[in-house]
């Protein structure tokens, strides 16, 4: 004959681990790197690409142009950090560190007709389309 056994509920250890967890800090992960936002359009001489990089001076920021791909990247920096007795930081979300963002586009790009301009954290890029090569005729013998 089968044996009967009473049910408790809050004997169980989930229950208890479900209302020790409401009294328990929250506790956050630490602030992972932006990703660069950024909007393409064609035009018929190349492309405009704008990027948002808040928070970076135009100094910080490198862009890379190799055949028909683009690397945007970025040092976002620390300011100082506080002395001694002056402030206590009590929350700190904000990325410090590099990010980056490579793109690929349909066609080869000349370096020297392209330019960079950067203002209110946007970075804009005009970046021009190199010349098609004329195609040449060949003889056959």
């Amino acid at each position: 004959m089968n044996k009967l056994i009473a049910y408790d509920p809050f004997a169980d250890a989930g229950i208890d681990d479900l209302f020790r967890g409401f009294f328990k800090p929250v506790r956050t992960a630490a602030p992972s790197p932006v990703s660069i936002r950024m909007d393409v359009s064609e035009t018929d001489k190349g492309y405009v690409v704008q990027a948002e990089i808040p928070g970076v001076r135009k100094e910080d920021i490198q862009v890379t142009i190799e055949g028909n791909q683009v690397t945007i990247s970025a040092e976002v920096k620390r300011e100082t950090e506080p002395k001694e007795g002056e402030q206590r930081r009590l929350r700190a979300e904000r990325y410090y560190g590099s990010v980056y963002r490579s793109f690929t586009l349909p066609v080869d790009l000349d370096e020297t007709a392209s330019a960079a301009r950067f203002e209110n954290g946007v970075l804009e890029l005009t970046l021009s389309k190199k010349a098609a090569l004329a195609g040449r005729k060949l003889t056959i013998q």
